[in-house]
């Protein structure tokens, strides 16, 4: 079983912030492999289910995501090796995605909370929303909407990084880095 966490921020004002990267690409995967829900309060997420792939979109908000992920983690029995936490990256530029097993969270507060909760070494799909001129700039720009720019690559960038997510179940991550590496687009 593969457990694929997808990290955002419930609620509509924050949907198609760049900070919910992660919860888009979910839901992509969702309806690319039709998965049916299993959400139960105690997942403290929606999670859904499509043969052996769990998808789960953690409802605690960024901050304490990994309540959700150890939840689900410890339910299902599922080792470390086995899940991919897809999340921005402030540090990547725009339209970049990266992969990577276990390493520090970059300061990210959601995979803070992951690592808090069930230890680093996880895979991470990295996807980059660039960063604001100031640092003091970092939490409105990443709960701001993608500009219409970046709105423009933003289904494409989606589908490649659910593709490459796929990929990661079936291959080793070297070889899904060196097919799906994308860099930003200039």
């Amino acid at each position: 079983m593969w457990l694929i966490v997808g990290l955002g921020n419930p609620g509509k004002e924050y949907e198609y912030t760049r900070h919910n990267i992660g919860f888009l690409t979910v839901d992509h995967l969702i309806d690319q492999t039709e998965a049916r829900s299993l959400s139960s309060s105690s997942f403290h997420g929606e999670l859904f289910k499509s043969a052996n792939l769990l998808f789960l979109k953690p409802t605690t908000f960024m901050n304490r995501s990994g309540i959700s992920v150890q939840a689900v983690k410890q339910f299902y029995k599922i080792e470390l090796d086995n899940i991919i936490v897809i999340h921005d990256d402030l540090d990547l530029p725009f339209g970049a995605l990266r992969f990577k097993q276990g390493g520090g969270s970059g300061g990210h507060n959601g995979l803070k909370s992951i690592d808090e909760m069930i230890g680093r070494d996880y895979m991470r799909v990295r996807m980059g929303i660039g960063k604001p001129a100031y640092k003091s700039q970092v939490a409105d720009y990443v709960l701001s909407s993608f500009s219409k720019e970046e709105q423009q690559n933003l289904s494409q960038w989606i589908e490649s990084a659910a593709n490459a997510t796929l990929e990661l179940t079936k291959h080793p991550l070297g070889i899904v880095s060196s097919k799906y590496i994308i860099r930003a687009k200039n």
